[in-house]
């Protein structure tokens, strides 16, 4: 019964995503690569556990579900074909209706605050290895900047969170990273109206959604060992509230490099705490700098690929 539930919210959703995209609402929808999505979601290797992560810039608050009204209407009755992604609790989940509407829409309840070892976490990263399609708004909220070609932040990304180097770390086969970018939906829903207006979207919006080429996954570990070998890891948060300085942490991160050292970041994971073998021991916080500043690079460089595909975009925009 769920599972139906869940495929006619998304059906509905997805639908009506759909029509606002082609019935002249807004003024033009531009697709681009989308095509290297589509393949990967069709792929065999996502029944040997192979996942999507997809990863974008956030300029409004109707991105997604919007965006994925350019799918092919067939895939909305196919949650293997649909994404999961993750949800404020501040935002989503705030009365039985929402939060039953954003469960049944494949939305994973994420709680601010909480840091990067709640169970939201760990429910992407299992879906990931399960072979399922994720998709991420790694700066964890909106920024209209990153797509207005008049701001001198056009194209640039606020630091992506340490969640998002956390669920591809602890992957175990490399997943498929399409990185996207969006302009124009910072016009069809801009920030800072008043209300009723700034519940609505506006007619006369041009968007674009672009879908690059998969990272390939060897460039990402080359980039990661390159860091590592070279002693260039950024330093790790050192927060009382799920930073290095919280009790729990040291824990959970030896789990968490346990876990990596036998995914697809292996070897340089393994490389970085290297150092440290004739030291290990539970809760050794050496241990666990090290492993949170792998995770700190990890994040640096998937965000490096989504600015890389943005500056594309925004410089063909300009021209």
């Amino acid at each position: 019964m769920n599972g139906l539930l869940s495929k006619l919210t998304v059906s509905i959703v997805g639908l009506g995503s759909k029509a606002l995209l082609n019935a002249g609402f807004c003024s033009s929808v531009t697709v681009n690569g989308l095509e290297n999505l589509l393949i990967a979601l069709e792929s065999d290797e996502r029944n040997h556990g192979r996942g999507i992560v997809t990863m974008c810039n956030h300029i409004s608050t109707l991105d997604d579900p919007v965006l994925w009204g350019v799918l092919p209407a067939r895939f909305y009755r196919d949650s293997w074909k649909t994404r999961w992604t993750l949800g404020a609790s501040d935002i989503m989940f705030t009365n039985p209706v929402f939060s039953t509407f954003f469960r049944y829409g494949q939305v994973i309840e994420t709680f601010r605050g909480k840091g990067i070892f709640q169970p939201a976490i760990d429910n992407a990263i299992q879906k990931l290895n399960q072979g399922d399609w994720i998709h991420l708004f790694g700066e964890g909220r909106v920024n209209q900047d990153s797509s207005n070609p008049s701001s001198p932040n056009a194209g640039r990304l606020l630091r992506f969170k340490w969640g998002i180097g956390r669920i591809m770390m602890e992957a175990q086969k490399p997943p498929v990273i399409i990185p996207m970018w969006l302009t124009g939906f910072d016009k069809l829903m801009p920030e800072g109206r008043t209300a009723p207006y700034k519940f609505f979207p506006k007619p006369g919006a041009a968007l674009s959604i672009t879908f690059g080429e998969p990272v390939p996954a060897k460039d990402i570990q080359e980039a990661l060992d390159t860091l590592v070998r070279e002693k260039r890891l950024p330093e790790a948060p050192h927060s009382s509230n799920g930073g290095l300085n919280d009790p729990l942490r040291p824990q959970e991160e030896e789990h968490s490099g346990i876990v990596a050292e036998h995914g697809w970041l292996g070897a340089p994971v393994s490389h970085a705490i290297d150092v440290l073998a004739g030291v290990q021991h539970p809760g050794n916080p050496d241990m666990a700098r090290e492993v949170a500043r792998v995770r700190s690079a990890v994040t640096a460089v998937i965000q490096r690929e989504v600015e890389r595909l943005g500056s594309r975009v925004m410089g063909s925009w300009k021209q």
